[in-house]
Parts: structure tokens; sequence; C-alpha cells
């Protein structure tokens, strides 16, 4: 990601938003909008792509699925864009939804399209076009269409496993790391996460009402040389698995911070557009074949437990040296933002949502590395356990501490200026949420319930 964008989304907060309900069963709603963007507008992702946006590869999405149990709804929103759009952008798309429709708390995520729009820091927007503000009213739009049409749903989950992209920081004989971007030849590389974990929401009938598939892997197979806006490989992906299934598809990234796709930032005169669709058919074939064997049920009594949080962190690195090269490379505001984060601490709102009391979902504010959604996995009370990155906000890269010592794009780069340990400390705080979620950590010892029940 650009630091530019690092800086300006990292100094607002969102309250932490406990919330739980029961009775009745789990209803499900979907919609989808078109946010694509005016042309000639800066492209997100590479520094060294040097003109605006001249046509559309294939229209950016907004998709939205609405969950409701008892009085709770969330609202899940996916965007073709590079990274979640400024915190105000986002706190006015909750306040709007819950305003229209009642609901009680919004997941923003984004599949990390480097072929999107760049992400503004600022909402409104200073310069012109103000694109967002219409995305916005659409996106509005789309959570309350998708609360319009909630019905009774049955839901599963499956699990499959593909590879299409490999970890793009080699490790070098002599322990220095090296950057590992294009792998035509598929050379196998680690760490990966093969895991393809797919959702399936049906009517009661059986119909499709919506499949989620969540994995880890860049959507960089166009490079700097595409000025068309695209969804890159998650749109083929979503488009493979609606056009086999029905219903809504929806792409949640993953941990893929230190992951590319094998035919990364391809150029366009060697056939990128058919790397670009072999890569999301593979995934999408997979995720279709998971699905079709996903037993969907219903429970009596749906519920939905959410909670956000904001989480601390300090900047890495040594405050006059890293102030000095922001106001170098990027000027005085971004180096006034940087100073606030040496004062103030950088705020990373962290989400945990478990649906059922058996599925689990946390979120990162950013580009995480693919070991924190293995430990997830491995870890998390409940079986089912997804892993979203690029949710809510933006700050850089959360690499692991082996990888910040061992340097490299994103682990040693001014791409990260998080804290080392502040991925693993929110992996733990999304665990420790779910305990609590499911009554086994509460705010009573022991000895003195059992004193209590005497």
């Amino acid at each position: 990601m650009r630091f530019v964008q690092l800086l300006a989304l990292a100094t607002s907060v969102s309250a932490a938003l406990p919330l739980s309900a029961a009775a009745g069963p789990l209803k499900a709603g979907v919609a989808r909008v078109e946010i694509t963007p005016p042309l000639g507008l800066t492209m997100y992702g590479y520094g060294s792509r040097k003109a605006g946006a001249t046509g559309v590869r294939d229209p950016l999405m907004a998709r939205v699925l609405v969950l409701e149990a008892d009085e709770t709804r969330v609202a899940l929103v996916v965007l073709d864009l590079g990274e979640p759009p400024a915190l105000e952008w986002v706190k006015r798309l909750r306040e709007n939804a819950k305003r229209s429709s009642g609901v009680s708390y919004v997941l923003v995520t984004a599949t990390h399209t480097h072929a999107g729009p760049d992400i503004r820091p600022i909402f409104p927007p200073t310069q012109p076009p103000d694109w967002e503000s219409e995305a916005l009213a659409r996106i509005s739009r789309a959570v309350d269409e998708a609360h319009q049409h909630v019905v009774d749903a049955r839901i599963g989950t499956g699990y499959g496993s593909v590879l299409i992209g490999h970890n793009r920081l080699r490790l070098e004989p002599d322990g220095t790391i090296t950057w590992f971007e294009r792998n035509n030849t598929m050379t196998p590389t680690s760490p990966v996460d093969p895991v393809v974990s797919v959702l399936r929401l049906d009517t009661m009938e059986g119909t499709p009402i919506a499949i989620l598939v969540n994995y880890a892997c860049h959507p960089v197979v166009f490079g700097p040389d595409n000025l068309q806006y695209s969804a890159d490989f998650p749109g083929v992906t979503v488009a493979t698995i609606e056009r086999e299934l029905g219903g809504q598809a929806m792409f949640f990234q993953g941990v893929d911070g230190d992951i590319n796709p094998f035919y990364a930032v391809h150029p366009l005169d060697q056939d990128a557009v058919r790397m670009r669709d072999w890569t999301g058919e593979r995934l999408g074939k997979e995720a279709v074949r998971v699905a079709k064997n996903i037993r969907t049920e219903s429970t009596p009594a749906g519920r939905l437990d959410v909670a956000e949080d904001v989480l601390d962190f300090h900047v890495r690195w040594n405050r006059d040296a890293f102030v000095s090269a922001v106001r170098r490379s990027s000027g005085d505001d971004n180096a006034a933002v940087v100073e606030r984060w040496y004062t103030e601490g950088m705020r990373a709102p962290v989400a945990t949502i478990l649906i059922n009391k058996t599925v689990a979902f946390m979120t990162v504010p950013g580009e995480p590395f693919v070991d924190y959604q293995i430990d997830w996995r491995n870890r998390c009370p409940v079986r089912d356990a997804f892993f979203l990155g690029y949710a809510n906000a933006a700050l850089g890269y959360f690499p692991t501490i082996r990888a910040a010592a061992l340097g490299g794009y994103g682990a040693g780069s001014m791409a990260t200026a998080v804290q080392p340990d502040a991925g693993a400390r929110i992996v733990d705080h999304a665990i420790v949420k779910v305990y609590e979620m499911l009554g086994r950590l509460t705010d009573t010892p022991e000895d003195l319930k059992a004193k209590s029940q005497d």
C-alpha cells in the first residue's frame, strides 16, 4: 500500500461495540451495487504507475450480506478496492445503516485489488471529483436492500485446498531476504496457506443466498502498466461461483501480506488477462467444489455476537529518523501525522463476530502476514474460523515478529510502521473474545461463583 494512505487512516477511533442477541432463526439477505469511479483518477497500489485510469476492464462492485438474529443486524460489506475508504466514510455508512435499517454493526472490507482507484484519506475529499459520496450513497442503499430481502436461512461451512500463489519474501541461505515477485514456474515456497474457507447460506428450500470465500493472496496479477479498473482475480472467482451455483458470491481477502499470485504483476503484452482468469477460475472452481458438498442446516434460535475494540500500538521506528524520512518522501503534512502517532499512538479497530456460537470471524485493519491466519485457525475455540484482512481501516503491514526481524518489504520497510507484535496481539485478542462469547471466560472467579450457589 502507499505510505500516504497508511498515514492518513491511522488517527480515527472506533468505540468498542459488544452486541449479542438470541431467539428466532438466523436470517440472511444480499445485495450488490457497482461503485466504479470516473476515469482519470489516480490508481491504487503502484508507485511506478504514472497515469490515471483510462478505462474499465471489469466493473468494481460492492457486495453486501446482512445477517439478522432477533434484533441484531450485522452487515458485511466487501468492496472491490485496494483498502477500506477513510474512517469518516465508514462512520457515515454505519450511521446511515443504523438510521435506515436498524443495522447494529457494519463491517467494511476490501478485496485489495491494485486495479482500483487511489483511496483518499479524507471524506468528503478536498479535491474533485467526489466519487466517494456517490459510492457511499449507493452502498447505503444496497445495505437497505439486503436488509429488506432477509429470509430465514440455513448455514454451513466447508474447506478445500488450492495454490494460486507463493510467499514473496524469499529467505536466502545467507539469511537475507530477497523479493520474489513473480513465480511462473510455481516453485514451492513457505509459508503459504492453501486453505479455501467457504461459508454457504441457503434459503430454507436449499437455494443459495450467499457463498463466502475466504482466501489469502494479493490481487496483483495486473501490474502498473494496466490503466483499466478491474477487480483482478477476485472478480473472476466470484463470477465463476455465481455461474455454477447462483446466489451471491463474496470474496473476503485473508492474510495475504506476504503472498503474491504466481503470475504477479504480469505485463499486459504477456497475456496478463489470461493469467488473471486462470488464477481466479482456479480458486473459484475449488470454492464451487467445496460449496456443492456443504450441507446447510437451520437452527431454531440463531445468534450473533459482535465486538469491535480499539487496540493501541506504538510506532516501530526511531522517531527522528522515521519522521525525517517521511518528510523527505511525502512532505510536511504526512510527517505531522507520524508525529501524532508518536504522541497519540496507532489505534487499530479490530472486530470479532461469532455466528450461532460456531462460526468465528476476526479482522485486522491492514495487511497481516500469512502465519497469523494459520495460527488463528489452529487456536480458535470454534472449528470454523475466518480471518479478514483490510477491514474497517488501513494501518499498513502486520508482519510476524520473525518476519520483522528478518526484514524485507512489508516486514522491515516504511510500508510497515506498527510495532512488531501487533499482529500477534490482535490474534490473541480475537481468541479471548470468542471464548468470552462462548461463556467460557467470565468476570467472576469460579470460587466466588461456587459460594454464591451455596
